[in-house]
């Protein structure tokens, strides 16, 4: 039995306690019993839900491997992650998935669900066994990695996951639009004479993927909108009924393509950086509710990796274990704790049909405690992540957690 004392509800000033009992909530202002932690007046959340990451194993270890990503998640106040699975081999395998989540399972960090690719190797030409990977454990499934570029392959995922009452969700660029763009088309690129890739490469993807969606009734999450008319398109889209949800990543909404003009890799990504504007309209999808939640796009490389020209360094920030400071420190004011907080918890939940997560007893106790008064320089040489360098590297954030628990056992502690 754990309780932990000293705590506060969010935007509450009264200290608390809250008592864990098995894994779960036991309740409120209890007698306290077994160990007892000082929570120091910091916030109780529920543990955050990660919807997108990449973990990198198996195969790609020099990069991440499940250790070391789902650490960096502990430590980013999550409880959960769903892990991508454009590895090494891909996650297609229904044992596969049985022996990354039995390894996770053993680690005490944060709780891992893997995502399952849609098609064989993810290749785009044939359904993977998804009725298997579900019953070995698989929670979504997606290419993600690869753009789903026949139609016809998606559109019988689609009803093949709408079968078995899964989502699928795509990272909605055409690829023949995109080309060999390495950042945003527009007036920056323009002047590096850097190869573009426009908003439109997006925007025609999500019209095509939605049509599908509303084609086959199926559950249709968009992964990493970056655009303001991609965004505008899932607003129409949801006013006619068509069952699609959305994310949108921290670097989306804090970095713009200007950031390239020093022609660091650092903030080269995928789909990549856009403008103010598109970052502004996105930031008002969360405040309305057209956005479904936050997600992170976690991708690391070595360091080697990403100091190659712009031309040839790979996509992808990593970004789990500051995602919340991040947002609650540039956001928080504008949004709102508790609207917030719905968006890196109660969003991805409800993205994912699962039960959305409470403080209230009888709960499962994945909590996070967040400092949200005390400001910390980032350091990605204290990254649990082997990713340690970020863009926002010496920055000031606050809204730190301290301590996370995921079916009431330490997974990550300050």
């Amino acid at each position: 039995m754990l309780t932990l004392i000293n705590i506060r509800r969010p935007n509450s000033t009264t200290p608390e306690s809250i008592t864990i009992e098995n894994g779960l909530i036991k309740g409120w202002n209890l007698p306290a019993e077994g160990e007892t932690i000082d929570g120091n007046g910091a916030t109780v959340a529920s543990a955050l839900l990660e919807l997108h990451a990449h973990l990198r194993e198996p195969g790609q270890e020099v990069k991440e491997d499940l250790a070391s990503g789902l650490a960096a998640a502990a430590a980013g106040g999550y409880g959960t992650v769903v892990c991508m699975p454009n590895t090494s081999p891909v996650i297609d395998d229904p044992a596969l998935v049985r022996s990354l989540t039995l390894k996770a399972n053993g680690l005490g960090f944060a709780r891992l669900k893997p995502s399952a690719a849609l098609t064989k190797g993810q290749g785009g030409q044939q359904l993977a066994e998804l009725s298997l990977l579900k019953e070995a454990g698989a929670v979504m499934f997606t290419d993600d990695g690869r753009t789903n570029e026949d139609a016809r392959v998606l559109r019988l995922g689609l009803e093949y996951a709408h079968s078995l009452g899964m989502v699928v969700s795509v990272h909605a660029e055409d690829a023949s639009l995109r080309a060999d763009g390495v950042m945003n088309e527009g007036t920056v690129s323009e002047a590096l004479g850097l190869p573009g890739n426009p908003a439109a490469a997006e925007a025609a993807r999500v019209a095509r993927d939605i049509e599908i969606a509303a084609l086959t009734g199926a559950r249709l999450h968009i992964q990493h909108l970056s655009t303001a008319r991609a965004l505008d398109l899932v607003r129409d889209a949801r006013r006619r009924g068509v069952p699609v949800t959305c994310e949108v990543c921290p670097h989306h909404l804090t970095l713009t393509d200007e950031a390239l003009r020093g022609f660091d890799p650092i903030y080269k990504v995928a789909p990549p950086l856009r403008t103010q504007a598109d970052a502004d309209h996105l930031l008002e999808g969360l405040i309305d509710g057209s956005v479904d939640c936050l997600a992170t796009d976690h991708a690391p490389h070595t360091r080697a990796e990403k100091e190659q020209d712009l031309l040839h360094a790979p996509f992808g920030i990593g970004s789990i274990e500051l995602a919340f400071p991040l947002m609650y420190t540039r956001f928080g004011e504008t949004l709102g704790l508790e609207k917030l907080l719905d968006l890196f918890t109660a969003g991805p939940a409800r993205v994912m049909g699962w039960q959305v997560p409470t403080l209230e007893a009888g709960q499962p106790a994945d909590l996070v405690l967040l400092d949200l008064e005390t400001v910390r320089k980032v350091e990605p040489a204290a990254f649990k992540s082997k990713a340690k360098f970020t863009p926002w590297a010496g920055q000031e954030l606050k809204g730190w957690p301290t301590l996370t628990l995921v079916a009431g056992q330490v997974a990550y502690r300050r």
